[in-house]
């Protein structure tokens, strides 16, 4: 977890497992930003390189294979440092405090460099520290805060950038062999090995929607490896170390990792447009909250929006009688078959369609349920 946000990882992982309730933060949205970074401190290109001790022959094949996979993986992990800017009252200088640590890792040759969303959620200033020791002002280019993902931009030489190859989380069995690296505590490049102990949970985002099919491992997860990836034992990605779960406080417990899968869908949009793209068919919501005093199990269309997917459709929202009363519409309870039964559930299939998917709504007005075709949109 990150360093210094002992609160924020407790609540994160309470969330997840439904033992608590905190309080959610809303979304925040980064424009992309504009210029470079510069460098606060590049490896000169003299400093002499260490030569790796030779893995002893007498190793068990699995432990070599582990030490393998740590030195390549190790030169693609980051650490990262924030700081929040504060003006002095009297004297009305600037001065800089340490906001937290975590870690994250290289995901192109471009500079892109992909953490936790609340390793740098409250930032003025990112800094990042590559595996060859040299130091760099980095950019927030995009965040995710549903998803818990942020991408980051530092300008340095390809030579000084080593990507991960990426996995497949959908393809993972629980059994199988992870590691974690990371940052832990603010020291060097470390390692933990576990196994895959579930898969498909559910973990409260810092925005307060729920992030779908989490990897769940005994590897530990300690303070700093947030942003870290989770690797399979070829050394590809799978996941991106988010929570842990510990009864006592310490690291020893459940982690969670966002799963790649999520992770690759979603870069390329932040790197791209500095935000996820959203599908959708245009509709306001009502709060499920309001669905759920009712008695009613699905998503209360509030309004549609002019020239939207939904509008030509058909559906409708909320109107009003003659008495002043309120008349509900159409009532979305599921998509291509599924069950929706709020509106995260909704966004959550939206998502898996994608932008130009067509998808088929059960809806129910007046307590006749009917069937309707759609294509989704991407939402401003």
């Amino acid at each position: 977890m990150t360093s210094g946000r002992g609160s924020l990882a407790g609540a994160l992982v309470l969330l997840a497992l439904g033992f608590g309730v905190g309080q959610m933060v809303p979304p925040v949205l980064f424009q992309p930003a504009q210029g470079g970074g510069r460098a606060q401190r590049a490896a000169a290109p003299s400093d002499p390189v260490p030569t790796p001790i030779p893995i002893p022959a007498e190793l068990f094949p699995e432990e070599r294979r582990d030490i393998e996979v740590f030195r390549a993986a190790s030169a693609s992990v980051a650490y990262i440092t924030s700081v929040a800017l504060r003006r002095d009252f009297f004297t009305m200088n600037v001065f800089e405090i340490p906001q937290g640590s975590g870690s994250g890792f290289v995901w192109d040759g471009e500079g892109h460099v992909v953490t936790n969303f609340h390793v740098i959620q409250d930032a003025s200033a990112v800094r990042i520290t590559l595996a060859d020791q040299s130091e760099w002002d980095a950019r927030i280019v995009g965040v995710a805060p549903d998803k818990d993902l942020a991408v980051l931009k530092v300008d340095a030489p390809r030579g000084h950038l080593v990507p991960l190859p990426l996995g497949s989380s959908s393809r993972l069995l629980v059994g199988q062999r992870v590691l974690a690296i990371g940052n832990p505590f603010g020291l060097d490049h470390s390692l933990t090995v576990g196994v895959v102990s579930a898969l498909g949970r559910e973990l409260r985002s810092p925005s307060g929607r729920v992030i779908r099919d989490v990897i769940q491992t005994d590897a530990a997860i300690n303070p700093g490896n947030s942003g870290g990836p989770l690797l399979d034992s070829s050394g590809r990605l799978v996941g991106v170390n988010t929570a842990i779960f510990s009864p006592s406080g310490a690291s020893a417990g459940i982690g969670f990792a966002v799963p790649v899968d999520t992770v690759a869908q979603l870069v390329p949009q932040l790197i791209k447009h500095g935000k996820p793209i959203q599908p959708g068919i245009g509709i306001v919501p009502v709060a499920d909250r309001y669905a759920r005093r009712l008695g009613i199990e699905g998503v209360i269309i509030r309004s549609v929006n002019p020239r939207s997917p939904a509008e030509r459709a058909g559906l409708e929202g909320l109107s009003t009688s003659r008495s002043g009363r309120l008349v509900l519409g159409d009532v979305i309870t599921a998509v291509d078959g599924r069950p929706v039964r709020t509106l995260d559930d909704l966004l959550h299939a939206f998502e898996a369609a994608g932008v130009g998917a067509r998808v088929t709504l059960t809806v129910v007005r007046d307590e006749r349920p009917r069937q309707v075709v759609l294509t989704l949109t991407a939402l401003e």
